[in-house]
């Protein structure tokens, strides 16, 4: 909200901009419909899913949904409650329209257009089943040319001449050691489990075991004490690589985003930063950070060198161009979310080559997801992009390749 609510006074100084949120919400918000009382709302998702029966009493002009693949599923209370405003039009914003399935695209079109793509099942029947499964380019094609129409995309070639250059640069760690044990160890288990599960339940009925085998080996990747808290005497190499990164990064006065999936590794991180031989000063946002906008602001006004982030939390909706550098600890399996978090510092208002580090544990699953990275781009591509290459489901070899020696 605070940065919706400092870019309208940049860009429409002359609206009046106001914010639904906070305990005494409920004695504004009369006043907000009064004549002259609002021009724009600003609200966050989960205040309307508890307050729609008051805000959906307001004749609105508009209604924008903001990172809208928060409304991704139908069935959720944020997107029912966007769709029982009472609005003359509505929109649609984000960087990651499509973040697992093509579900999630009809979801914001159910809340934009509804019943102008067929209803749920008839669209699972149509397209989804088979464009992800069959990979029918027909049927892509004709999904493409009815969505086509309603989309405006602006992508970083097209605003490249406004952009400084940005670099991906892969680090690669070895495991070692007792982290190498546990995670050839555990690799071997899951290996075994996820295809013991298939061969009872199929390929597509054992999704949860899967997901579950490549979380625990992503944590063990990490470190040790976040896949089991008795593992705390083990060392982990990637943490100790991440440290020697830092303290080079940060001697040559660089100013640094880090994000990890997980809370609890960036408690681990802050552990081994306390630690260190020179102190460093840092911010952290998360899902539970009550002044959000002053943390923000302590780093992009140079007070602090680091901002420490969890994905979800600090991955959409901030601006952070104070940064020329951007770290990905651990690898995360949907490559939007990770392109998305990358962009709080490669974008409009950056005047620096920004450099983004990814921390890649060698031959392990992490190493692994980056050649499955493709088939999540093609999905999302495959809709909005000319190329018409279709994506497909995990196969048999895909495990394989995950999860094999």
């Amino acid at each position: 909200m605070p940065n919706w609510l400092r870019e309208a006074r940049r860009f429409a100084p002359d609206l009046k901009t106001v914010t639904y949120y906070g305990t005494n919400r409920h004695k504004r918000l009369e006043a907000y419909m009064e004549p002259g009382g609002a021009d724009l709302i600003v609200t966050t998702y989960h205040t309307l899913k508890r307050d729609v029966g008051n805000l959906s009493r307001i004749k609105l002009r508009g209604v924008i949904c903001d990172e809208s693949q928060y409304i991704k599923n139908a069935e959720t209370g944020f997107n029912k409650a966007v769709r029982a405003l009472d609005s003359h039009y509505r929109v649609c914003l984000t960087g990651t329209p499509i973040e697992n399935n093509l579900m999630d695209i009809w979801s914001q079109f159910h809340f934009v257009m509804p019943g102008y793509l067929p209803g749920r099942s008839l669209f699972n029947k149509q397209y989804r089943r088979p464009i992800e499964k069959q990979q029918n380019m027909r049927q892509m094609r004709r999904l493409k040319e009815k969505v086509a129409p309603f989309v405006l995309r602006r992508t970083k070639e097209t605003v490249a001449n406004d952009l400084p250059p940005k670099t991906v640069i892969v680090r690669t760690v070895d495991l070692e050691g007792a982290q190498r044990d546990l995670y050839e160890t555990i690799r071997l288990a899951m290996y075994r489990r996820v295809n013991h599960e298939i061969a009872h339940r199929g390929l597509e009925k054992s999704s949860v075991y899967i997901i579950e085998a490549m979380l625990r080996l992503r944590q063990i990747c990490c470190d040790p004490r976040l896949y089991m808290a008795e593992h705390a005497g083990m060392p982990s190499s990637k943490l100790d690589f991440l440290m020697q990164m830092l303290q080079e990064l940060l001697s040559e006065g660089k100013k640094i985003l880090l994000f990890s999936q997980w809370t609890t590794m960036l408690d681990l991180i802050k552990e081994r930063i306390a630690k260190l031989p020179d102190p460093v000063d840092y911010v952290e946002l998360r899902g539970d950070t009550k002044d959000r906008q002053g943390v923000i602001d302590a780093f992009q006004s140079g007070q602090v060198p680091l901002f420490l982030l969890s994905l979800r939390a600090g991955g959409a909706g901030i601006n952070l161009t104070a940064a020329d550098t951007v770290i990905h600890y651990d690898h995360w399996w949907n490559p939007a979310v990770e392109h998305q978090a990358t962009d709080r510092a490669h974008r409009i208002g950056q005047d620096k080559n920004v450099f983004v580090f990814k921390v890649i544990a060698t031959d392990t699953i992490e190493e692994r997801l980056m050649e499955l990275h493709d088939k999540k781009k093609l999905l999302a591509g495959g809709i909005y992009e000319s190329d018409m290459s279709l994506p497909s489901n995990l196969s048999l070899q895909d495990i394989e390749m995950l999860f094999g020696p």
